[in-house]
């Protein structure tokens, strides 16, 4: 298992890997040597042994990305580097017990696909955004929706139709970052090369836009890749992402256990989104003004962006609660949480979807628009806010949200069909649903090879 070195992109690939550890697979994680050294294990962690972890250089072990003058020079150099290193711990892993028979990589890092086939591998790429989001940067790799777009709605089959704000923003605003657009659409370099494709999503959730990707590409849907504990209960001491880069904060628990059922807004925009002091500030404002319990995750250096006053009016009375980092499955889970306020990332809209919990979607960058399209027009399980006409979402417009989403009349409906669509992501991954099925298709795959 080859993941990008980040946050989100390990932790689904570390999940997959328990589920694979319970059909009898072992497992190599790879990750950096500088992300190895920033990782914190979980003393609750309940990996099995038929899972271990090894090292690559990216060229960059001090710093890591941060190191690199720019994601440019950071991914050619970690092409280079990553590539002679990866072929010398392939072929030391195979003069060991359990030599590698396939290779799992995430495609931001398409080289490392290059390198599997010259051992012989059987190849996946292993997609941590939802199938939605992949087809549609599949299309725009191959010219079959050309940049920028210049009809409105975009129409692709198995797709929903599209507005311009409902598609990642290197599709609504293709200028808008270059080397991230080059790095969405790398992903499809070497597409044709791999065995299958593997992407941290369920059948029923997607069902048309997997019906129609299948057509193109050997796609199999995995997911939701969240510890067991929280859906199937196969592996029961399997409660939580393991590792992560960021330490813990530990308040949380006993507060979220005072609050009744369904009173607390989860506020969380994940590891790589940067509010505006601006937008920090509306944020805070709408969260007070509902009158409402919440707990907000915010890095240390966001939360400069809010005055010392501002940061005690919304704490005053045990309201609400400002902490640096939190195992997010641990509050998710909480049945104190009525509502999650999420940038949608795909992480966070798939975790809070397999834990039934109703959004208000305020996405940012990347895929997040169309993750926010599909949480409030096809699942139907929350409301996007609305952005003003400087980009910046008013404290009355959070407030108002928060109400739809958490009052009891109004959210009614959202609720029960979170609940629906919890109930067909326990059903995915128990034996004999469709991503369990796709599972032990994958085993068999590298069982023969």
């Amino acid at each position: 298992m080859i993941p990008y070195p980040s946050q989100g992109h390990i932790n689904p690939m570390l999940n997959f890997s328990k589920r694979l550890s319970t059909k009898g697979v072992y497992v190599t994680i790879v990750t950096t040597i500088f992300i190895s050294k920033s990782m914190h294990r979980l003393q609750s962690s309940s990996l099995p042994d038929s899972i271990q972890f090894d090292t690559i250089s990216d060229g960059y072990d001090q710093g890591g990305f941060a190191q690199a003058d720019s994601i440019a020079s950071y991914l050619s150099n970690m092409e280079l580097v990553g590539s002679k290193n990866l072929r010398e711990l392939i072929q030391k892993h195979n003069f060991s017990d359990y030599p590698i028979s396939g290779l799992v990589y995430d495609p931001f890092l398409p080289w490392a696909l290059d390198v599997g086939k010259e051992f012989g591998l059987v190849g996946a790429a292993f997609f941590t955004q939802m199938c939605a989001v992949n087809y549609i940067y599949y299309y725009v790799h191959h010219g079959l929706l050309k940049l920028p777009v210049s009809s409105i709605p975009i129409s692709i089959q198995g797709l929903p139709l599209l507005e311009l704000k409902d598609t990642p923003s290197f599709v609504n605003n293709p200028g808008f970052y270059p080397p991230y657009f080059d790095m969405v659409m790398n992903q499809f370099s070497n597409i044709y090369k791999v065995d299958f494709i593997l992407v941290n999503s369920f059948y029923k959730l997607e069902e048309q836009v997997v019906d129609s990707m299948s057509k193109l590409l050997p796609l199999l849907t995995i997911g939701p890749t969240v510890p067991s504990f929280h859906l199937d209960k196969v592996s029961p001491n399997d409660t939580d992402n393991d590792i992560h880069l960021h330490r813990l904060d530990s308040s949380a628990s006993t507060w979220l256990n005072s609050k009744p059922a369904g009173s607390v807004v989860y506020v969380s925009f994940g590891s790589m989104v940067s509010l505006s002091k601006e937008q920090m500030e509306e944020l805070a404002l709408g969260l007070k003004g509902t009158g409402f319990n919440f707990i907000w995750v915010i890095n240390v250096l966001e939360r400069e962006k809010l005055s010392k006053e501002l940061l005690d009016e919304i704490s005053e009375g045990e309201k609400g609660l400002v902490v640096n980092w939190i195992p997010q499955l641990e509050v998710l889970s909480s049945q104190a949480i009525g509502c999650f306020l999420t940038h949608c990332g795909w992480n966070s809209t798939i975790e809070a979807l397999s834990l039934g919990v109703p959004m208000v979607a305020m996405p940012q960058w990347t895929d997040q628009p169309m993750d926010a399209k599909f949480v409030e027009d096809v699942w139907k399980v929350g409301i996007r806010v609305k952005v003003n006409e400087n980009n910046i979402v008013k404290s009355e417009e959070i407030e108002f949200c928060l109400r739809q989403v958490m009052e009891k009349d109004s959210g009614k409906q959202l609720r029960i069909n979170a609940k629906k669509w919890r109930e067909l992501a326990i059903e995915a991954v128990s034996e004999g649903g469709t991503s369990d099925n796709n599972i032990n298709e994958f085993v068999k795959n590298l069982i023969r090879s």
